[in-house]
């Protein structure tokens, strides 16, 4: 084989996956006929926007991007891909795109029913020493995905076939990505004693109650560990102790509700969990730069969109 045969290779069938989701995005914009699929094309740099990374697989195929995890930070540019195995709130912006050369990417959800299932299947090779939790890591994007990665987003100008093909692409993406370097990450996702998938029961429950106050030994018990310890490893997988990942939450909920026109400030503080209207008011003007009222009326504005690929 050619020295840089493989290269070559694959930088072609980046550029085909290219081509498939400006073609996807032409058509209908962010949100795909394939479920769980979305893809992000932007003109220039943005600011900072928030949102939930959901578990997922996150491919860069023209421009770069920062997601930030509490005091971490992820730089993912052309041909990198960014796997999310928590539901994890974070900051992010698009830092190289231009009308010339947009940043381009897609953004495919992965079911954690699904590497458990396929899972079964490298039962020899799951007993493998347990790695530690980490939600986000970038990685080189694996060529063995490449070709049905293309194949799944063609699907999209074909409609009828989604239903019967889609799933099982999916589930040749996920089979692919877990044989390859990155699949440690996956299978922590799957394997349902993984401290991974524990720590996980507890993210879900601070996920689906973050009004409510937080107790960590609940969320210990939940996770089937101590106190210390589960609060060492959920720092480690989140870079965020329980209180601080929950006001993540808290406030980025707050920031969807000033969408709203009318929304009253004090009033949405009070439906998020905050009794003191000052505090909710300093902690949100610590998180996005202004106070909840200036910044409900500029979001309104300009209604940004904080859930980029």
């Amino acid at each position: 084989m050619p020295p840089g045969y493989t290269e070559i290779m694959e930088k072609t069938s980046l550029g085909k996956l290219k081509a498939s989701a400006l073609a996807i995005w032409r058509d209908h914009g962010r949100e795909t006929p394939l479920p769980g699929l979305s893809v992000t094309v932007a003109e220039a740099p943005t600011g900072p926007f928030h949102g939930v990374y959901r578990p997922s697989l996150i491919v860069v195929l023209q421009g770069a991007k920062i997601s930030r995890l509490g005091d971490r930070i992820f730089r993912y540019d052309q041909g990198k891909c960014l796997i999310a195995s928590l539901d994890v709130p974070i900051r992010a912006e698009i830092v190289t795109a231009s009308r010339n050369t947009p940043y381009i990417a897609f953004a495919l959800n992965i079911d954690p029913a699904v590497i458990a299932e396929l899972l079964l299947e490298l039962a020899r090779d799951t007993a493998r020493p347990a790695s530690a939790p980490v939600a986000l890591g970038v990685h080189q994007l694996p060529g063995v995905v490449i070709d049905p990665l293309e194949r799944l987003l063609a699907l999209a100008g074909r409609p009828r076939d989604i239903p019967v093909l889609a799933p099982m692409i999916r589930r040749e993406i996920v089979w692919q990505l877990l044989n390859s370097p990155q699949g440690t990450m996956l299978r922590q996702i799957g394997l349902a004693d993984s401290r991974m998938a524990r720590i996980g029961r507890s993210v879900a429950w601070v996920r689906d109650n973050f009004t409510s106050m937080i107790s960590v030994p609940h969320l210990a018990a939940l996770a089937g560990m101590s106190p210390a310890t589960f609060h060492r490893h959920f720092k480690a997988a989140t870079a965020m102790t329980p209180i601080q990942f929950q006001k993540q939450l808290r406030l980025q909920e707050a920031r969807r509700l000033l969408l709203r026109d009318g929304a009253d400030v004090a009033q949405v503080g009070f439906s998020i969990g905050y009794e003191s209207p000052s505090q909710f008011s300093r902690e949100y003007r610590r998180m996005f730069g202004a106070p909840p009222g200036r910044d409900g009326i500029e979001i309104r504005r300009s209604v940004a969109s904080e859930t980029y690929a």
